[in-house]
């Protein structure tokens, strides 16, 4: 069966349109592509420009239509307020009505853009797709949110409405989304008319006169009145929504998916790379705030007829580090998808996996890790706990679904613990030095992507062309930058060990700070760690390790910070120049799970920073700070 693989890549290879367009087969188009691909429009070419579909329709009325009226599509697990629910097709089909009917009702028609600012509720995925069904153009922005980042969002898209709730929770307290939210709108430039407010038991939100609406209300009396809402037809290249990623100059870019390409790829990719079956039940342990969400919570399976588990909770504390095993026992889950990050909590917590026995997991049959690159000792430990395959996989938010990983859909192949092992069809994947020139085999480089870009790529930014060019077309001439940094090996496995930022120069050595962090992670005590380069006199830069101990570990702090420094001398070498380790009880860390290793490398280096629009929890900069310190580094 792993055989599928390379003729799958081959075929792809032979002849990219023709691959797509027969991909295109999964998707029901109100009219069908004739062309599958046209490089003389947009940015790098358009896919399926004359082909005209809606998303909405193919997520929720064509399952509807063919039969899985009664399976579940949405399962909604909140272990934060108790509350648990399940919803059919046909039961979120009339939700997804219900709310286009208030959203036309509002004024809101094909094009328009709309923020969603809510937590992991049925309501905001409902929104999602009430939006896709009448053609509007939804921009989540993750519940919580500063009101300045809010602001610049809603400015930046011009969003005609904002659809949010009262508040969100988090394991012991409640978040007010109001009063941000009132800041925000006092702060933009445009103003939305009208803001859909979700009242939440926990935490109800008084109601301006005149511009927010009660969304559950409104919902009821569109609902009473019968009120039926078709699915818009939408060009394959009308944009389906914006999902804005933190810029390096302080302005968010918007990333921009279409509707046509983008369903193709998903969908192809649940089958053949995830490898699920219309039916089965998948979890991605992720946040609609994020892309991960978008694709995989939402999207995608649905696309695939899929039942999806939508989680209000943490991988720890809600109630402890069991809580993944109950879900998946619950709901009979089929494939968990989830950050490295989460399974680093949850060793921390259990290193010894005790947890697990206690539920009934055998309807798992593999965990896919990915949003930040899965160092080989927290893979090894989900193998070994769980007896499943762990497939490490790799993309990121401008490409909407996986660019390299071991496909379950296609027959796995044998696994190098580090890698996301291949490229998928779609995506051929180069190493660069800066020159634009190839390296050999083994070489650290900077990995970049042919054009075209598959479908399910980012055609653009929105409203910001040249920025696209200018921020991953233009340094790499026929490539688009991916701003990650490693390398291929003879077998052709991709191994990316940084983001290009995280690649220090020590004395004239190039090294990757994620090869370092695989040396400390494989510590017997250490649970997670970071590596940053700091600024040196004498040779330019110099690394620094944060390590974080696994629960319950008693020996001295100092002790394993020197058994750490010899590791990485003995495996890397003296070149690595790693003296400076020390121990936190934190990292600093986005709400994703990603840490903020560039905002850590300013504190060392005592050069200005902002705080990150998506830190988890500001405090730990100070931890960070102060342990710095303490070895004489940064302010």
């Amino acid at each position: 069966m792993a055989n599928r693989y390379a003729a799958t890549y081959a075929q792809w290879q032979a002849d990219p349109s023709a691959f797509w367009a027969e991909a295109a087969g999964a998707i029901d188009w109100f009219r069908a592509p004739a062309i599958a691909f046209d490089g003389e429009r947009g940015v790098y070419g358009h896919w399926f420009p004359d082909g005209e579909a809606n998303t909405c329709y193919n997520c929720v009325d064509r399952h509807v239509a063919a039969g899985r009226a009664d399976q579940p599509a949405l399962i909604y697990d909140s272990p934060v307020t108790g509350r648990k629910r399940h919803f059919t097709y046909a039961e979120m089909l009339a939700e997804v009505q219900a709310i286009a009917a208030v959203l036309t009702d509002l004024g809101v028609a094909r094009g328009d853009r709309v923020i969603i600012y809510m937590p992991m509720v049925p309501e905001a995925v409902f929104s999602m797709l009430a939006c896709a069904r009448i053609g509007a153009v939804h921009s989540i922005v993750f519940g919580g949110f500063a009101a300045n980042e809010l602001a610049t969002r809603i400015d930046d898209c011009r969003a005609k409405i904002v659809i949010t709730a009262s508040c969100g929770i988090e394991p012991g307290r409640v978040v007010a989304y109001k009063p941000l939210l009132d800041a925000a709108i006092e702060i933009a430039a445009h103003k939305p008319e009208r803001c859909l407010m979700l009242q939440r038991p926990e935490l109800e939100a008084p109601l301006v006169s005149g511009r927010d609406v009660d969304f559950t209300a409104a919902v009821a009396r569109a609902k009473q009145g019968g009120l039926t809402v078709s699915c818009v037809s939408l060009r394959a290249t009308d944009p389906l929504y914006v999902l804005y990623t933190s810029g390096t100059t302080g302005q968010p870019k918007g990333v921009l998916r279409d509707n046509g390409g983008h369903m193709v790829a998903l969908a192809w990719s649940m089958k053949h790379f995830y490898g699920v079956q219309p039916g089965e039940v998948f979890w991605a342990a992720s946040d609609i705030g994020w892309v991960v969400g978008h694709s995989y919570i939402v999207y995608g399976p649905l696309l695939n007829g899929n039942t999806t588990v939508l989680y209000e909770g943490k991988p720890v504390g809600t109630p402890d580090a069991g809580a993944y095993w109950r879900v998946i026992e619950e709901h009979r889950v089929s494939v968990l998808f989830t950050a490295p990050t989460a399974f680093r909590a949850i060793r921390k917590e259990d290193p010894s996996g005790s947890l697990i026995p206690k539920y009934d997991v055998s309807s798992l049959r593999a965990l896919f890790l990915a949003g930040e690159r899965a160092d080989p000792d927290t893979l090894q430990w989900a193998e070994k706990v769980l007896q499943v395959p762990v497939i490490d996989h790799w993309w990121q938010t401008e490409t909407g679904w996986p660019m390299a990983g071991n496909p379950l859909g296609l027959g796995l192949l044998p696994v190098k613990h580090g890698s996301p092992t291949v490229p998928l069809p779609g995506y051929a994947i180069d190493v660069l030095d800066d020159a634009g020139h190839p390296v050999a085999p083994g070489t650290l480089g900077n990995i970049v992507v042919k054009l075209p870009l598959p479908p399910g790529c980012l055609p653009t930014f929105w409203n910001a062309d040249d920025r696209f060019r200018a921020t991953c077309l233009a340094e790499f001439p026929g490539y688009y930058k991916t701003a990650d940094a490693g390398y291929i090996d003879e077998d052709g496995y991709i191994f990316i060990m940084a983001r290009t930022d995280d690649i220090i120069n020590v004395a004239g050595h190039r090294l990757s700070t994620g090869a370092m962090e695989e040396v400390c992670a494989s510590h017997p005590d250490v649970a997670e760690c970071a590596v940053i380069g700091i600024a040196d006199a004498v040779k330019g830069q110099i690394p620094a390790g944060f390590l974080v101990l696994n629960s319950g570990v008693s020996r001295e702090s100092s002790l394993i910070e020197r058994e750490v420094v010899a590791l990485v001398r003995e495996r890397i070498g003296p070149v690595a120049a790693l003296k400076t380790v020390v121990c936190v009880k934190r990292l600093p860390k986005t709400r994703s799970g990603k840490i903020l290793r560039g905002t850590m490398q300013k504190i060392a280096d005592r050069q200005e920073w902002r705080m990150p629009a998506t830190i988890d929890d500001p405090a730990i900069l100070d931890e960070i700070r102060e342990a710095l310190a303490t070895r004489g580094i940064g302010a």
